[in-house]
C-alpha cells in the first residue's frame, strides 16, 4: 500500500499510458492481473479544448480500474488547464492528471509538449507550478533522465517538479533522443528514492520479474511502471504483485493459457471498438501473446498480415491448436 496525495494505491505495479494500445478495455483487462494504477493514452489538451470527438473519446474510464488518471500533454500551461477544466467536465470519476513529459516521438516534441520539456528546467518548473496551482486533483508527471546523452537532468528535473507541487513522478530510464532502442540505464538511478520527497514510479526495460526486482533493488523506487513488456504477457503484472505480497516466483503463462488471455481481451476490445477496428488494433497486439513461445512465427504472421474477424481468429488459433 502507498499513496499519491491523499490517495491509497493498493499495488506496486502502475499500467503505463501507451498510445494505440491502453483503451479502456485494455486498462480494463490487465486491471484483472493486479495493476493498482492504470493511466489513459496520452490526451491533447488542443483536442480537448477544441471538443474533437475523437480526443474526448480517451476520456472514458471504468470505476472498476480506479484509481486512474488521465495523462495529457501540450507545450502551453495555459491550454493544459482549460483541458483540465473539460476532463472534469467530461468524466469527473478520476483521481489524478497525469503530465507527459517522456514522450519522445517528433510530431509531440516538436511542439514543445512531452520530452521536449525537460531541456529546460526553469521553464519546466513555471509550466508545472501553473498546472500544479491550478488543477483540484494531484498532479503526477513522467519523465526521461533527459533529452540526450550530453544533458542528463533527471535530477533537476526531479528537484523542479516536486518544487512546482507533482505528487510522485514516473521515470523511463532511457533519454528522448534514445526512443524506446538501446539499453535502460539502471545504474545512474541507484538509490534514487532515498533523494526524492515523492513516490517514484520506475519503468524501462521490464520484461520480467527478475529484471524488476533487479531495477527496484537498485532504485529503491515505490512501485514500477509496466509497459511494453506486458503487452501480451499480462502475467507479469500478476507474477510481481505475488511476489511483493509473497516472496514466492510465479512461473509464466503456458502459451495455452496466453491463447486463452488473447480471447478474452479480444472480446473486451470488440465490445468497446467494435468487430472490424478491434481486429486492426489486434494485429499488432494479438501477436505479442505469442512472443517468447516456440514455433509460433506462422501464426503471428497470419494474424498480423490477415485478422478481420473474430471468426477468423477463431480459425487462426485453432489451426495452430
Amino acid at each position: 500500500m502507498w499513496k499519491i496525495g491523499n490517495v491509497e494505491i493498493k499495488s506496486r505495479v502502475v499500467l503505463a499510458p501507451m498510445a494505440g494500445i491502453t483503451s479502456l478495455a485494455y486498462r480494463n483487462f490487465m486491471k484483472r492481473f493486479g495493476a493498482g494504477l492504470t493511466v489513459t493514452e496520452m490526451v491533447s489538451d488542443c483536442g480537448l479544448i477544441y471538443g474533437n470527438d475523437k480526443t474526448i473519446e480517451y476520456l472514458k474510464t471504468a470505476n472498476e480500474e480506479r484509481p486512474v488518471a488521465i495523462q495529457l500533454f501540450g507545450g502551453d500551461a495555459d491550454n493544459i488547464c482549460k483541458a483540465i477544466d473539460v476532463v472534469l467536465k467530461e468524466n469527473p470519476n478520476i483521481d489524478f492528471i497525469d503530465i507527459n513529459l517522456g514522450c519522445p516521438v517528433p510530431k509531440v516534441t516538436k511542439t514543445g509538449a512531452g520530452s521536449a520539456m525537460l531541456k529546460d528546467p526553469e521553464k519546466l518548473f513555471k509550466y508545472m507550478k501553473k498546472i500544479c496551482d491550478y488543477s483540484p486533483l494531484p498532479v503526477t508527471a513522467k519523465i526521461r533522465l533527459g533529452w540526450d546523452e550530453k544533458t542528463i537532468n533527471f535530477m533537476e528535473n526531479i528537484q523542479v517538479l516536486e518544487k512546482a507541487g507533482v505528487k510522485a513522478i514516473g521515470l523511463h530510464t532511457r533519454t528522448a533522443k534514445q526512443g524506446y532502442s538501446g539499453k535502460a540505464n539502471y545504474e545512474i538511478i541507484r538509490d534514487l528514492q532515498g533523494k526524492m520527497s515523492v513516490p517514484l514510479i520506475i519503468s524501462g526495460d521490464i520484461y520480467s520479474l527478475d529484471e524488476t526486482l533487479q531495477l527496484l533493488d537498485i532504485s529503491k523506487a515505490t512501485a514500477v511502471m509496466v509497459a511494453r513488456g506486458g503487452v501480451g504477457h499480462p502475467r507479469l503484472i500478476e507474477q510481481l504483485n505475488h511476489y511483493f505480497e509473497t516472496g514466492e516466483k510465479l512461473p509464466d503463462a503456458t502459451l495455452e493459457e496466453n491463447i486463452n488471455y488473447l480471447l478474452e481481451f479480444a472480446d473486451m476490445l470488440i465490445e468497446e471498438k467494435g468487430e472490424f477496428k478491434a481486429m486492426m488494433l489486434l494485429r499488432g497486439i494479438a501477436t505479442k501473446f505469442f512472443d517468447g513461445y516456440p514455433n509460433t512465427k506462422k501464426i503471428k504472421n497470419a494474424i498480423a498480415q490477415t485478422l478481420t474477424t473474430r471468426e477468423q481468429l477463431m480459425r487462426i488459433l485453432s489451426e495452430y491448436r
